[in-house]
């Protein structure tokens, strides 16, 4: 089995390490010809990173930039001068008076016959490939080989053929297409830290899948349809569904997770047929949650398209202008002081500013998010009491790492594969208190309690570079004053002025945006305190979980599907979701992001900010700003922060904090707890997952594997199960069996 473990990784040579050294003080250049021109490059860059760097294309196959160089396809062979045989690029050290052709006849001689040879097993069924338009192979030949072959069925047996391999509902195999590149290896064992795939055999002989038969189930596994070059692997969701050159391609943010994502959104005739990263080598790199990614499907589950209100313990439909009149009159004669609005996981910022300037207007302050922060007396008003207080990229540098509570692989998947990047490259011990959960890395268990946190956290203030992470479920727990309390102690004295140690990890995608934008936390606990009588609630609905609204109660829910509230609410006024209007999000560092409209809001339902500007007309209470322009200034007001997208800003005032820490109650000794352990508690862990048909699937799967005992039956239930998934999806229909409501 080809893998990469700890032991191994760090001697391979990544793009991420070359960069790594590129930014150190003294980097010693050497001098090159490359195609007859001189050229000054680092010593330590290969042959194929020195003429890209030159802006001089080298094919290749198996070479990627965050992966470990493998040198096993030889497309990208050059002529060396001196050397007798052209030479690998991607593992050919530069040399200083190095002499390079990348286009002389030796080297493309090379390279269109290593396309022939390749072409001389691939099956010619690019017509019926989703990876058509898109595959590597496709353009590559194109550009760098013959339109001929010399290989006929007279002087050739036949094409390889295996058999394809059963990766999951997930990525689809054909695996007579793979030309053993190794890179879904490679990404499988470095990246998601799982050692399913391997390669078996050697030559005509080698196949690349699983010694035993299951499934290769990873909270990043769409990542390996992305990088494959051909169309070996593909996405069993999307399967046949669109060619690349018919889609329309939209630029948006994940808000499945706090981590802000960079996403396209590729959709046609006015439906969202699949997610792809966008690349951005300071958040994602180029990696996207399986979440992100496959849970499209949602957004035709459970769908308000139309305004409705209760008639008699029912709700039914009426047109926007008699709705919006009932809602006003509700809050019209509700008192001021006792409306309150809470604010969802999925709303961005326009929205949340829209709702408290209407809510403040009408005469209240209630704005409250579902999350709490009962640790600090500020209503946490300083952005680094409840955010992460570092560049993502600098996690890599860290040399110890501390979780407290939180296990990131599947609350923040794309946070966690910046952990595991330093656990491979820098070596980085990294340990946990809580209950064990399913790492991809070697962490080590601390204990469960608060008090294995002090010994722990004394050990990570003699490093020079430590980290700590804490969950944000734990902010809402008495203990979490004393947790603050004992961390800042411990490092107050930390050396390393210029690196923060203590950090939070959000789950939400609007936390940061609504508490920058003066939303409170704390709204499941405050129920009970404010007793309201009007709750506006912004497609929020665990709250309904936690706290029974009373008969007087009347709750006026805008959002785009329905859940519990929804069922619960007096008026239902059905917005747009984020693949349906543009929007501000601000991610756990508070770097604040763009997301465009890809489609179109069904039926009635309408953009979620524009909801309230025409409610507040209603109720006599104009909001100051009826378009995008005008309420982006009204947001600059507010925060500037709101306005200057894409870039990250340091935290200020973080030597306060200790200062507005509460005191912590004598003798708590509190143990912790992690909702997201494993991976099936990763795909349905919210009501947006939950309502995905493909999500829904997984689950099932990943719970049946784990209670079933007999392993032969185990395997033809979920092949049976896969099989039946993939029909429904191949039909393209979206068939969903009601999941029951959460206790």
């Amino acid at each position: 089995m080809l893998g990469l473990t700890r032991k191994i990784f760090p001697k391979c040579i990544t793009s991420s390490k070359l960069q790594t050294r590129a930014t150190s003080n003294k980097v010693e250049e050497i001098k090159i010809t490359l195609n007859g021109k001189e050229c000054s490059v680092p010593r330590y860059y290969t042959v194929l990173q020195a003429a890209r760097s030159r802006g001089v294309p080298v094919p290749a196959f198996c070479y990627h930039e965050r992966l470990a160089v493998a040198g096993n396809c030889r497309m990208c062979l050059v002529h060396v001068e001196g050397l007798a045989k052209p030479q690998v690029a991607c593992q050919t050290t530069v040399y200083k008076d190095m002499k390079i052709w990348t286009n002389s006849e030796v080297a493309l001689k090379a390279q269109e016959s290593v396309l022939e040879f390749l072409l001389a097993e691939h099956p010619l069924d690019c017509p019926i490939c989703d990876q058509g338009g898109e595959c590597d192979l496709q353009d590559l030949s194109m550009k760098f080989g013959n339109d001929r072959s010399r290989f006929t069925d007279i002087h050739f047996v036949g094409k390889r053929a295996v058999e394809n391999k059963d990766l999951g509902p997930l990525v689809g195999t054909e695996m007579t297409r793979c030309i053993h590149c190794t890179r879904c290896i490679r990404f499988a064992g470095a990246v998601c830290g799982v050692e399913a795939l391997g390669s078996t055999g050697r030559g005509t002989d080698m196949l690349v899948g699983t010694y035993v038969d299951k499934p290769f189930l990873s909270e990043l596994s769409g990542n390996v349809v992305d990088l494959c070059p051909v169309g070996a692997l593909t996405a069993l969701p999307y399967r046949f569904k669109a060619r690349p050159w018919e889609l329309v391609r939209t630029d948006s943010i994940d808000v499945t997770d706090a981590t802000g994502t960079n996403i396209s959104i590729n959709h046609r005739f006015n439906r969202v047929l699949r997610v792809l990263p966008r690349e951005n080598d300071e958040i994602n790199q180029e990696w996207l949650s399986d979440k992100g990614r496959w849970a499209i499907d949602s957004l035709e589950m459970q769908r308000l398209v139309a305004p409705m209100c209760r008639i008699e313990n029912c709700l039914e439909t009426l047109d926007w202008n008699s709705a919006l009149k009932l809602t006003a009159k509700i809050l019209k004669y509700s008192d001021p002081k006792r409306i309150m609005a809470v604010a969802g996981p999925h709303c961005n910022v326009e929205t949340l500013v829209a709702c408290k300037d209407l809510v403040n207007t009408l005469g209240s302050e209630l704005t409250f998010i579902e999350r709490g922060m009962i640790y600090t007396t500020t209503k946490a008003d300083l952005r680094a009491a409840y955010s992460l207080n570092m560049n993502m990229k600098d996690i890599i540098k860290a040399d110890k790492i501390l979780l407290v509570g939180t296990n990131p692989r599947f609350e923040a998947p794309i946070l966690n594969a910046w952990i595991r990047k330093a656990f491979l490259e820098n070596e980085t011990d990294i340990y946990y208190v809580g209950p064990k959960c399913e790492y991809n890395y070697d962490a080590q268990h601390q204990g469960t309690s608060y008090n294995c946190i002090t010994n722990i956290a004394k050990e990570l203030s003699k490093a020079n570079t430590p980290l700590v992470f804490i969950g944000i479920s734990h902010l809402e727990k008495e203990y979490s004053k004393k947790i603050y309390t004992e961390l800042f102690e411990i490092f107050a004295n930390f050396t390393n002025k210029d690196w923060n140690v203590i950090h939070v990890i959000p789950r939400e995608a609007s936390w940061a945006g609504a508490l920058e934008a003066g939303w409170q936390p704390g709204g499941c606990h405050e129920f009970s305190h404010c007793n309201p009588q009007v709750v506006i609630s912004l497609g929020a609905d665990d709250f309904v979980y936690k706290w029974k609204p009373p008969n007087n109660c009347k709750i006026i829910y805008i959002g785009f599907q329905g859940d519990r509230c929804s069922e619960l609410a007096e008026v239902v006024l059905p917005g747009s979701a984020y693949t349906e209007t543009e929007g501000v999000y601000l991610n756990m560092e508070c770097r604040s992001q763009e997301a465009w409209p890809a489609v179109s809001a069904p039926r009635d339902a309408r953009r979620s900010w524009k909801i309230l500007r025409a409610l507040s007309e209603y109720c006599g209470a104009t909001l100051p700003y009826s378009d995008s322009a005008s309420l982006h200034a009204r947001m600059a007001d507010i925060s500037p922060n709101f306005v200057n997208y894409s870039k990250y800003q340091d935290k200020l005032f973080k030597e306060l904090i200790p200062s507005f820490v509460c005191k912590a109650q004598e003798g708590l000794d509190e143990h912790f707890d992690v909702e997201l352990k494993a991976l099936e508690d990763y795909y349905c862990s919210c009501v947006f997952s939950s309502n995905s048909p493909t999500m829904v699937l997984l689950s099932n799967l990943e719970n049946l594997a784990v209670a079933e005992k007999d392993e032969a039956k185990c395997r033809r239930e979920l092949r049976a199960a896969r099989i039946n998934a993939i029909v429904k999806q191949g039909l393209g229909d979206y068939i969903y069996e009601p999941k029951p409501l959460r206790k």
